[in-house]
C-alpha cells in the first residue's frame, strides 16, 4: 500500500464503508464507526434491514447469472468492505473459472481487499482495481487487463451510485462502462430511492461523518439506467422482491432500494 493510502486510514473517526459494514452484519468496524451506525439507525431504523437485504440481492443476482446465464466475468464497481458471500465466492462456487474484478478508491477498502478479496478457486481470477468510477473510462481501461470485454461480463453497481454528482452522472457513468461491453453482458444494480424521509435524512447525516455525500434518486432516475436493456424478470423493483423469473410477495413493509438486473442485446 502506497504511503499515501496509509496517511489516509483513520481509525480514530468514523468511515463510511465501515458504518455499512457494520449495518450489513460484518465485523470490519471500530467502537467509533458503531456509535456512528447506531446513531443512523436511530434516524432511520430500517437501514440495517436495507443493507442485508441488498447483500441477499447481491448474492441472487451473481449465482442467477453464473448458474442461469452462464456468465464466467464480474466487474464489481464500487465493492465496498468485504463481508460475507463476497461476488467472487458466490460466482467461483458455481463456476471455478470465473474472473472477477473489484473496483474501488476508497483506501480502507483497498486495504481489507489486499487481505481477503481472495480467489476461492485455483481456476479462477479475483483481483481488484483503484480507480475512481467516476472515470469510467479509466475503469474500463484497467479491466481489459484482466477480463475480456469480447464475451459477456456482468457489471455491477451495488447501491453505490448515489455518490455520482447528479443523475446526469449517474447516467454517463453507467453508460460509458457498457458500452465497452459485448451483447449478452448484463447490468446489475441497485441504489437508493428518496421514497422514505427519514432514509434521506439519514444519507444526509451520513455525509457529515466525513464520507462522500450519498444522494438517494427517484425510482425512475434509477429505472432510467436500465434503457435499452432487456431486463430480466421481475424487473425494477426492490431489492427483497428481486427473485429471478418470479414475482414474490414477500414483505409488504417499503424499502427505498430498488434495482435489476437487464441484459444488454
Amino acid at each position: 500500500m502506497s504511503d499515501e493510502h496509509q496517511r489516509a486510514i483513520r481509525t480514530d473517526i468514523p468511515h463510511p464503508a465501515r458504518i455499512w459494514n457494520y449495518w450489513m452484519g460484518g465485523s470490519d468496524y471500530y467502537e467509533v464507526d458503531r456509535i456512528a451506525a447506531d446513531a443512523g439507525s436511530a434516524v432511520y431504523p430500517g437501514i440495517t434491514t436495507l443493507a442485508t437485504e441488498s447483500r441477499e440481492f447481491l448474492v441472487r443476482t451473481v449465482r442467477y447469472l453464473a448458474a442461469e446465464k452462464g456468465i464466467r466475468q464480474f466487474l464489481d464497481i464500487g465493492t465496498g468492505l468485504p463481508t460475507m458471500q463476497n461476488t467472487h465466492e458466490v460466482a467461483q462456487s458455481v463456476a471455478p473459472e470465473s474472473r472477477i474484478v473489484y473496483v474501488d478508491n476508497d483506501p480502507v477498502v483497498l486495504a481489507h481487499a489486499r487481505t481477503l478479496l481472495t480467489s476461492t478457486s485455483d481456476e479462477g481470477v479475483t483481483t481488484y482495481i483503484d480507480t475512481d468510477y467516476h472515470h469510467p473510462e479509466i475503469v474500463v481501461a484497467d479491466a481489459r487487463h484482466i477480463l475480456n470485454l469480447t464475451r459477456p461480463v456482468a457489471v455491477m453497481f451495488m447501491g453505490v451510485l448515489g455518490h455520482a454528482h447528479s443523475a446526469a452522472e449517474m447516467r454517463r457513468i453507467v453508460h460509458t462502462v457498457l458500452e465497452s461491453t459485448a451483447g449478452g453482458s448484463y447490468l446489475a444494480l441497485w441504489d437508493g430511492t428518496d421514497d422514505d424521509d427519514d432514509y434521506v435524512r439519514l444519507c444526509a447525516e451520513y455525509a457529515d461523518i466525513g464520507g462522500e455525500p450519498y444522494v438517494p434518486r427517484t425510482q425512475s432516475e434509477i429505472r432510467a439506467l436500465f434503457d435499452g436493456l432487456d431486463l430480466v424478470e421481475p424487473g425494477f423493483t426492490t431489492v427483497a422482491r428481486w427473485y429471478p423469473g418470479q414475482v414474490v410477495a414477500g414483505d409488504d413493509r417499503p424499502i427505498p432500494a430498488y434495482g435489476g438486473v437487464a441484459r444488454k442485446p
